[in-house]
């Protein structure tokens, strides 16, 4: 059983920063690529951020130059760094992952429970 547990959401004010956290935990033999998708209410689950094992990444338009995702895989940990928060970025940020449990078999996709975000002054 593999579960994703995320930490770090919570009140910020316009222009402020905060950090999430992501820990996979379970039986895992490889994760390929972990990431950041984010919902508001009323609308799709869309991307934010995601990493690959070599370190590519990936950024929606709209938050490029402002978060920064960082990947940690000696401890199965993904981090969100989120500066300059404005009030659209206002949702719940689900951790993602994509991750092989054994040799030979074929990846999942695991989600996180998600966390709050909430900009506003």
């Amino acid at each position: 059983q593999v579960q994703l547990a995320e930490s770090g959401g919570g009140l910020e004010q316009p222009g402020g920063s905060l950090r999430l956290s992501c820990v996979a935990s379970g039986s895992i033999f490889r994760i390929n690529s972990m990431g950041w998708y984010r919902q508001a209410p009323g609308k799709q689950r869309d991307l934010v951020a995601v990493m690959t094992t070599g370190s590519s990444t990936n950024y929606a338009d709209s938050v490029k130059g402002r978060f920064t995702i960082s990947r940690d895989n000696a401890k199965n940990t993904v981090y969100l760094q989120m500066n300059s928060l404005k009030p659209e970025d206002t949702a719940v940020y689900y951790c993602y992952a994509q991750i092989v449990l054994s040799r030979n078999r074929s990846p999942n996709n695991y989600w996180g429970q998600g966390t709050q975000v909430t900009v506003s002054s």
